[in-house]
């Protein structure tokens, strides 16, 4: 379920084909001009519809995000209703903002990146709409880390990147390099698995179209043991992978044990 795809942005995770862009040439915060507020709330009401184009990643999200919300609170020790309140919370491939808001709802000051400014105009709107102050830049994470320097976050979040970015390894060692001493890093991604071109690709383009065909290659899906290995030479300690499974009798998707398609991964600095 893409969302930055090396520099173009792309459905389900979940971008409209008019929100597809190159990455810009630099770092930037875009302003919403008057004119456009109303073009741009359609745009985010439909992103944040669980029944629009976008019901597949409504699917995917509360699996993903509940256990997101209980590593880091373990993390950082954190009970409550704000375990993350006075963090600083990086969403790169923010896209919409369906993973910033719940992460600055739990208390995460966030910034989020997206490489097509419509994504993050969108998103810019629809928080404003909520009442919530995100930091949403148009930008890449090497721009990111350029203009801010090392060490900036205290959580990077990487979901549904790695798999179509040009460099996995120099892409997470970026990411990895915006990480405070002490903070996490969690990658979502999917595994490069006959299982997972079967389901994640064969099924869900061309049976199910839950995602436009040729989204995925095959070739440039990433397994579990390539991100551990960028890791840690980036300097982080990865953990054992967890499972983002399907079950089709319940439509939903649940945490497992099962890294063979969809996976996530936290690692520590």
């Amino acid at each position: 379920m893409p969302a930055y795809i090396g520099g173009v942005i792309f459905p389900v995770s979940g971008t409209p084909p008019m929100a597809q862009s190159s990455s810009p040439e630099t770092l930037s915060s875009p302003s919403i001009d008057p004119a456009e507020v109303e073009k741009f709330s359609r745009m985010a009401a439909e992103w944040w519809d669980p029944k629009s184009k976008f019901a597949p990643l409504h699917k995917f999200n509360p699996a993903r995000l509940t256990w997101i919300r209980e590593r880091l609170s373990a993390h950082f020790a954190r009970e409550g209703r704000e375990p993350l309140a006075g963090l600083e919370l990086l969403d790169i491939g923010c896209g919409g903002g369906l993973v910033s808001e719940p992460m600055a709802r739990l208390g995460g000051r966030v910034t989020g990146v997206d490489a097509a400014e419509p994504n993050i105009k969108t998103a810019l709107v629809h928080a404003r709409e909520a009442g919530l102050e995100i930091d949403y830049r148009h930008g890449t994470a090497e721009q990111l880390l350029e203009a801010e320097g090392p060490g900036r976050f205290d959580v990077v979040l990487n979901l549904e990147v790695v798999e179509h970015v040009a460099d996995p390894a120099q892409f997470l060692a970026d990411c990895a390099a915006l990480v405070k001493p002490g903070g996490i890093m969690i990658v979502g991604t999917i595994n490069r698995t006959s299982r997972a071109f079967v389901t994640a690709i064969f099924g869900a383009e061309y049976v199910l179209g839950w995602l436009p065909r040729g989204t995925h290659r095959f070739g440039k899906l990433v397994k579990p043991e390539e991100v551990e290995a960028a890791l840690k030479t980036a300097g982080l300690a990865p953990e054992t992978p967890v499972g983002v499974s399907y079950n089709p009798l319940k439509d939903s998707f649940f945490i497992s044990t099962d890294a063979g398609v969809n996976y996530l991964m936290a690692a520590t600095k």
